[in-house]
């Protein structure tokens, strides 16, 4: 009876450390509210990476103009005072911009968003360019990311920015 007490709480004790080994080594998760130039919250993203190392990326937005949209992560973690204060696209191995360009693409480059004529938008996505954990194209390096939106379609070849025209929302990526 006492073996098989010792032997049950060896195995509680694996199993509450494998609990603790998932949560911690588990799913990375970040999320970004996103703001329009005026300052005002017009949507949030959900970034997790999963055990593959995939990152999913789940955006939603209310308020912004109908159409397709370019939407990228941005090399640096800031979007004030103005939305420049991101930099340029999150682009840690020095591709060229584009999902379409042969020379391409920089890991912070996703496909349009698009936005229905009463300005919801929403865009599912899965990039194996960009991590949220440690590593070589982690946005969260010393300066941190950003995610930024564009007034206007990416074409997706156009270095650097894919002809995406001005920002017009921007949201810190920040570690949940």
């Amino acid at each position: 009876m006492i073996r098989a007490l010792v032997i049950l709480a060896g195995l509680l004790a694996m199993a509450g450390a494998a609990g603790v080994y998932a949560e911690n080594h588990g799913a990375e998760h970040a999320s970004a509210t996103l703001k329009n130039t005026a300052g005002e919250v017009i949507g949030e993203a959900r970034l997790i990476e999963d055990a593959t190392g995939l990152v999913h990326v789940n955006v939603h937005v209310n308020g912004i103009s109908p159409g397709e949209h370019g939407i990228h992560i941005h090399a640096i973690g800031a979007c004030s005072p103005t939305f420049l204060a991101a930099g340029g696209h999150h682009n840690p191995l020095g591709q060229e911009h584009g999902l379409d360009n042969p020379d391409g693409p920089h890991a912070g480059d996703l496909p349009a968003l698009t936005v229905t004529p009463a300005g919801v938008g929403h865009l599912d996505v899965v990039t194996d360019r960009a991590t949220l954990s440690p590593g070589t194209t982690s946005v969260f390096d010393a300066d941190g990311s950003a995610l930024v939106i564009h007034a206007d379609p990416d074409d997706q070849v156009t270095d650097p920015t894919g002809n995406s025209g001005a920002r017009v929302a921007c949201g810190v990526i920040e570690q949940d």
